[in-house]
């Protein structure tokens, strides 16, 4: 017969707690790659229940949206076009990077474009649809959303943040020097910004200057008590990767010193798992809302003819982020591609 002492009883007491355990929810695993070619990708679940979705089109002349009840299930959703570019003058060429958002009882897609006779003229543009259903009513070009000076801009995105709404974008400096760089401003409408613009992040790190000198494509997560944006760096190769800057939730965000940059990206390829310039991505969460969830864009090849913004196959890509001890997420390293 086995005496239960007083030494045993710690044991013991180890041995019961590990078996009532509460089971802990599996990591979720996607079956990579989501939608092919399409980049840029950007997701929200709604309350309705559905993961609302849009990205840029590899023919860069259209902005589609689609829905499903799943991350899994965006691939087979049906695709709808909301907006076509124009023959001739602004929204004409490189229609990029569209974003679809609700704010206050309206959707609003933000995107980039660039003028017909000048592709490079790039600029962020609003459309508005009062309806509902994204899928239904109409959707209206509001035009130019201002940042306060006019020059090389994109990527906008936005959230809110203690009863505040923010715009976050992508824009060369105003006083003309090379390269792109993050910045924000509060907004006073789904269209407009007030008061001046802070800087978040320019390019410094050689990882941030391979081909070109770019942070662009700023996502925004906030948890763990900070506010955390990524943001892509460099050409849009393989070189490719995520960078991160964040401030604690309770700071004046439109407060420069507010914010810390990493001095390493926290995302970039990985040969092992054969993904390749993982880059521009959205946050979302599990349908229970416990697992936060990075969305992004990625190549299962490096090596690419040409330029590689002609190239089509940024797929769209998902996986579950870890967060470490000290309230940091860990993006881990893109994962390889799931067969269905």
């Amino acid at each position: 017969m086995y005496r239960l002492t007083v030494r045993a009883l710690p044991a013991l007491a180890l041995c019961l707690a590990v078996a009532f355990a509460p089971a802990h929810a599996a990591e979720p695993v996607f079956h990579n790659p989501l939608v092919q070619q399409r980049a840029d990708p950007q997701v929200s679940l709604q309350p309705d229940g559905w993961y609302y979705y849009t990205a840029t089109v590899p023919e860069y002349d259209r902005i589609e949206i689609r829905r499903a009840r799943s991350l899994d299930d965006l691939g087979a959703a049906p695709a709808k076009t909301v907006w076509r570019r124009h023959a001739t003058g602004a929204m004409g060429a490189h229609i990029w990077a569209p974003e679809m958002h609700r704010i206050d009882g309206k959707w609003y897609i933000y995107f980039t474009a660039g003028s017909a006779e000048h592709p490079w003229e790039i600029r962020l543009y609003a459309l508005e649809n009062a309806s509902a259903d994204p899928f239904a009513g109409e959707w209206v070009e509001r035009g130019q959303v201002k940042t306060g000076w006019e020059s090389f801009s994109l990527d906008a995105t936005t959230f809110e943040h203690r009863g505040q709404r923010y715009l976050v974008w992508t824009q060369t400096a105003p006083d003309g020097s090379k390269g792109t760089n993050i910045y924000l401003a509060k907004m006073d409408t789904p269209l407009s910004i007030k008061g001046p613009a802070v800087l978040l992040t320019k390019p410094e790190y050689a990882w941030e200057k391979v081909k070109f000198a770019v942070d662009e494509g700023p996502a925004v997560l906030v948890s763990h008590g900070r506010v955390f944006v990524t943001f892509s760096a460099s050409a849009t190769d393989a070189n490719y990767c995520l960078g991160l800057v964040s401030a604690p939730a309770d700071a004046d965000l439109l407060d420069a010193k507010s914010w810390t940059k990493l001095p390493e990206p926290v995302f970039r390829s990985s040969e092992k798992n054969g993904q390749w310039g993982p880059g521009h991505n959205a946050f979302t969460t599990t349908p229970d809302g416990k697992t936060d969830v990075l969305v992004y864009h990625a190549r299962n090849y490096r090596e690419i003819q040409g330029d590689s913004l002609h190239d089509p196959n940024r797929h769209t890509r998902a996986q579950a982020i870890r967060w470490r001890a000290d309230g940091m997420p860990d993006f881990g390293e893109p994962v390889a591609d799931a067969p269905r």
